[in-house]
């Protein structure tokens, strides 16, 4: 603002004293001080507020005012409370210097003039803010050059001082900077959920600790209903205050909201290809499609969901529901598995499952520097199916734990999504093992469509279940279906089978001589013709394929059932 607009708000009361043809200067900020010596405490472009108690004599106007024009200080207010009328020689001595003076009236405090000049600044800063939001917005709609949200929190922050994220419904930071701990994100994301549930219109504000977050939703257009997006849509958090503030802030932060939901589209669109891969591949893989076309397929999706890799990726499945209770009140897993009654108000459950996968599986647990690229994810009937991309660590596979575990996933999204499926709706997660083949492809997706049901069956609002809760004992029970008996044969099997065919190493039949034999290793030596430490070693690339010990009795259980059910 400029000092002619102070000079010219009759609610200040302001009488020029000196410098009129200074006016145009520009305030950027004020501060009240009666040190002799503030300078330590100015940056420049302020008005200086004084009750003039530094003043002991005629002598201190020179060196005070000399101090002020040194920091850069745009004009002085003088109360005339304590002294009455201003001294002249503080009037000469800002003659000298050029700097405007003012008289502040004894009824008029420095708060008034204060709370005038920062809510004027801020104004006008934000004004700028928002132009410049208004530029980028039009630059990102037009083509890819804007930056992303990046560019327009980094701004918040120069010009506005706020510290600001994007975040996931899950509590993935996506854009912002560091600092906000895990956590902390997730509160926020549970607060944002239920606030939007509630039907509550931002901003609305969070206390965590004793720090206060405004959350500003990002929405998108075309939205019918609430469910539908609530468990995808974006969010801004905002580290401050929100209640208090002018219009002119309100209106910078929806126009935020509004570039970073332009972003969030753009992302959507990205996604296409990937899309159209897991679709893809999903129903080859339905249809019974050779091993061979469905590797071709997953060749295409490598490049794509890992892009630069050269070894052929190990693959993992994901599988996703999200269902709504038409009853107001019926308890979580009360309506049955697959029903209709699921299907609360139309919406169609496949494309919201989908949008869910995209947001929780983007980033952390799943490991790697750009693991937005490692998903892609198809929707079929009311479930998602997403295909997950993890580097092969060797030619081998080894069989150990990797990539994403349904406990880690749980963890992650378990409190905030709750808040947003409101005691109406639930999500049911199934992870499968990783696999290192086109062959595996089909068990993995039964194993995690499986693991999923076992997920459904449990109590509570968001439930996940991982391949490892598919033991041989739950196989023993007659209500599980022939598909999760398949799973579980090709998971453990399937690693031997395939290494046998390239290295024709008899994997297979050593297994079952070795259980045949109690574990004897002279009987089964002898049973095969071979030598104690070529058994050994056929033992050990079992164990090794599979993750399994052959000394313990529950993986020798396992591998009976397996071998008998092949």
């Amino acid at each position: 603002m400029r000092l002619r607009a102070l000079l010219d708000t009759d609610a200040l009361g302001l009488r020029l004293l000196g410098g009129e043809d200074e006016l145009n200067r520009t305030v950027r900020g004020v501060m009240t001080t009666d040190l002799r010596d503030p300078s330590r405490y100015l940056s420049g472009g302020e008005l200086v507020l004084t009750g003039l108690a530094w003043r002991r004599g005629p002598g201190d106007s020179e060196p005070f005012v000399r101090i002020l024009v040194g920091a850069g200080v745009v004009a002085l207010a003088a109360g005339e409370a304590e002294l009455g009328n201003v001294p002249d020689d503080l009037v000469l001595a800002c003659s000298r210097h050029r700097l405007p003076l003012f008289a502040v009236r004894e009824e008029v405090s420095f708060a008034t003039i204060t709370e005038h000049v920062v809510r004027q600044v801020s104004g006008e800063r934000a004004g700028d803010l928002a132009a410049v939001v208004d530029r980028h917005r039009r630059m990102m709609t037009a083509g890819p050059a804007g930056g992303g949200p990046e560019v327009v929190l980094d701004l918040l922050g120069s010009d506005l001082d706020l510290r600001a994220w994007v975040l996931s419904p899950a509590g993935r930071i996506v854009a912002g900077s560091a600092g906000l701990p895990a956590d902390v994100c997730a509160k926020l994301a549970a607060e944002h959920l239920s606030a939007s549930r509630s039907g509550r219109r931002g901003p609305h504000r969070v206390m965590v600790g004793t720090t206060t977050y405004s959350l500003f939703p990002v929405r998108g257009g075309g939205r019918r209903d609430v469910r539908e997006t609530v468990l995808s849509d974006w969010l801004l958090a905002v580290e401050a205050d929100a209640g208090d503030w002018a219009e002119e802030r309100l209106d910078l932060l929806h126009g935020v909201t509004q570039l970073i939901a332009v972003e969030r589209e753009r992302r959507d669109a990205a996604r296409t290809v990937r899309r159209r891969l897991a679709q893809e591949v999903l129903e080859l893989v339905q249809a019974g499609a050779a091993s061979a076309e469905v590797a071709a397929r997953l060749r295409v999706a490598a490049p794509v969901l890992l892009p630069g890799l050269g070894a052929a990726p190990h693959w993992q499945v994901v599988v996703g529901r999200v269902e709504w209770d038409d009853v107001p009140g019926a308890p979580a897993g009360s309506s049955a598995e697959g029903g209709a009654g699921r299907r609360a108000g139309g919406i169609d459950g496949g494309p919201v499952a989908q949008a869910l996968l995209e947001e929780i599986l983007v980033g952390p647990p799943v490991p790697g520097p750009e693991p937005s690229d490692r998903v892609a994810v198809a929707h079929t009937g009311e479930e998602a199916v997403a295909l997950v991309a993890l580097p092969a660590v060797s030619a081998e596979h080894d069989g150990s734990e990797s990539g994403l575990l349904a406990e880690t996933l749980l963890e992650m999204v378990r409190a905030p999504l709750s808040a947003g499926l409101d005691g109406d709706g639930r999500v049911t997660l199934g992870v499968s093992a990783a696999v290192h083949s086109a062959e595996g492809l089909r068990g993995a997706l039964e194993e995690a469509r499986h693991a999923r049901r076992v997920a459904a069956a449990r109590p509570g609002r968001v439930c996940a279940a991982g391949h490892q809760e598919l033991a041989s004992h739950v196989l023993l029970l007659p209500f599980v279906p022939d598909d999760v008996r398949r799973a579980f044969t090709a998971r453990l099997l399937d690693p031997l089978r395939d290494y046998d065919r390239r290295h024709r190493a008899e994997l297979i039949p050593t297994l079952e001589a070795f259980l045949a034999c109690d574990g004897s290793w002279t009987r089964c030596a002898t049973r095969l013709h071979l030598h104690v430490n070529t058994l050994r070693y056929r033992v050990g690339r079992i164990e090794q394929l599979t993750g399994r010990d052959l000394s313990r009795l529950e993986d020798k259980l396992d591998f009976f059932l397996a071998l008998r059910m092949s």
